[in-house]
């Protein structure tokens, strides 16, 4: 068996771990034991699940230290970052406690048996009930809020479905531990080996998507990434889902008014946003359209000063390193110039200078406006707002877009904008930056393609709807029925004949 292997960003050495890739034949057995876990996660019921969930968030939140200390050494990223990240990571589990106690999410309907304009109806009851045993991908970004202890395993455990985590190759010791961290919450409650499994190595997230156990995968990373995945799914001969977010370029328009406003705090919000954790967030900014004229050359100027101030980026690892070089590199060869670029001395990890680029709204093409994941963002000076419309259209759909107004910018222009971005992404933000994303109920984290390929957010309270299924019971005895779907039940909110009726209190 091949040894796992891990690097510190910060100084490019690696070394082995005591961990090995996982062969077919372990895969096969993780799978197995992932489908037979469902029926423990089924008996829980939703208030059970609560617990575990709960159970889970305390066993990260007692691990705080060295699971912090592990991501450290795997990603580079600051402590801090860290350690709010891990806190996230505590908080979604326990956000998708609250909302199986709520129980809404399940949409219980019933249609009581009755006569219809077309005969005698029969009695109909339905709701949401889990997939099965669900396959994560873990994010690079994101060693904990968007990998082994992310949303999507938490959205997945709260629906009812066990969960296979693929490990990411650039954290291997953090995935481990934080696998480790459920399990024992798992064990714990008496949970039974397979509500958690964890595999290692390129092939075995291949094996893993394939094998007939597994009834839908999440991934967050690239594009190609995907297309690797959806192709080991499209050899099954029976087809899952697939939901990835994937790349954007999350373009933030400065309308005139808010330039001549606001122009240095502008400048020093684009520039924590797009800099921060080495611009390495799904939701950094890439394209920022600022108008010509003294307020748009002020926010600039302080745009340019503070990159040339800045110091190196730490990336995550050796590939997102040289992707980054290249595409700046491409970026400047197609007509965006340098603006800004602080001289950061070589060394022998995976930093990177920060750049500030800029091109004119007319010299904006479709291989400028593509994204580059790292501390890269591109300036685009415009000179008519009416222009903006068609420049938008050159930008791929994304995952947010962002308005700053001025009290001299006009409502229709911005009413405008918000119809052209409505379009093209699936978050629209007003005066503020992209990063950041709220953890919430009425948080959506998705958009059109190539943003994500599915209209489902991977953050938030809806995102447990990725690995739900509706059934429905028709004319069947109340005691082979869910307890949700029973006409005695009144603690979650249900349409009963047509009616939402309210949780009793």
């Amino acid at each position: 068996m091949n040894v796992v292997s891990t690097v510190d960003p910060r100084d490019g050495r690696r070394r082995a771990t005591d961990l090995t890739e996982t062969d077919e034949s372990r895969v096969d057995e993780i799978a197995g034991q992932a489908s037979r876990a469902t029926r423990w996660l089924t008996d829980l019921g939703r208030r059970g699940r609560a617990e575990l969930l709960d159970a889970i968030a305390a066993a990260l939140e007692d691990r705080r230290t060295d699971l912090v200390a592990a991501a450290e050494t795997e990603t580079g990223l600051a402590h801090a970052r860290l350690d709010s990240e891990l806190t996230r990571a505590a908080v979604q589990f326990r956000m998708f406690g609250d909302v199986l106690r709520d129980g809404a999410y399940v949409e219980a309907a019933i249609d009581h048996a009755a006569d219809t304009p077309l005969g005698p109806g029969p009695d109909v009851r339905r709701m949401l009930v889990p997939l099965g045993p669900v396959a994560v991908f873990g994010a690079s970004n994101f060693p904990f809020a968007f990998s082994v202890a992310g949303g999507d395993t938490a959205a997945a455990l709260a629906a009812g479905c066990p969960t296979v985590l693929k490990a990411h190759p650039s954290h291997p010791l953090t995935s481990h531990a934080s696998a480790a961290a459920i399990g024992a919450a798992v064990r714990d409650l008496g949970g039974p080996e397979g509500v958690i499994g964890i595999v290692y190595g390129e092939q075995a997230g291949r094996s893993l998507v394939r094998h007939p156990a597994i009834r839908a995968a999440a991934l967050t990373g690239s594009v190609n990434a995907a297309r690797a995945i959806q192709a080991a799914i499209d050899e099954r001969p029976d087809p899952i889902p697939l939901y990835a977010e994937l790349s954007s370029v999350n373009p933030i328009v400065v309308l005139p008014g808010a330039a001549t406003d606001r122009a240095e705090g502008i400048a020093e919000g684009l520039f924590t946003s797009f800099t921060a954790s080495g611009g390495q967030l799904c939701t950094k900014p890439g394209l920022a359209f600022v108008p010509a004229g003294r307020g748009g050359d002020q926010l600039v100027d302080g745009l340019r000063e503070r990159v040339a101030g800045a110091g190196g980026a730490v990336l995550l690892n050796e590939r997102i390193r040289d992707a980054y070089e290249i595409r700046a590199a491409e970026f400047e060869r197609a007509g965006a110039r340098v603006s800004a670029r602080p001289q950061v001395e070589p060394g022998a990890g995976f930093a990177v200078a920060p750049r500030l680029l800029e091109v004119d709204l007319k010299g904006l093409t479709a291989e400028i406006a593509d994204e580059c994941f790292g501390p890269l963002m591109i300036v685009v000076r415009y000179g008519d707002v009416a222009d903006l419309d068609a420049a938008l259209d050159t930008v791929p759909p994304s995952l947010t877009g962002s308005v700053h107004r001025g009290p001299a910018d006009d409502a229709h222009v911005v009413r405008r904008l918000v119809d052209v971005l409505s379009a093209r992404a699936g978050r629209i933000v007003f005066d503020g930056y992209p990063t950041g994303v709220r953890v919430s109920w009425a948080q959506h984290h998705g958009g059109p393609w190539p943003s994500t390929n599915a209209v489902h957010t991977s953050v938030g309270a809806t995102s447990i709807r990725r690995f739900l299924r509706p059934l429905a019971w028709q004319d069947a005895p109340a005691w082979v029925l869910p307890e949700e779907l029973r006409d005695d039940y009144t603690t979650i909110a249900r349409r009963v004949d047509g009616r939402l009726t309210p949780a009793a209190e």
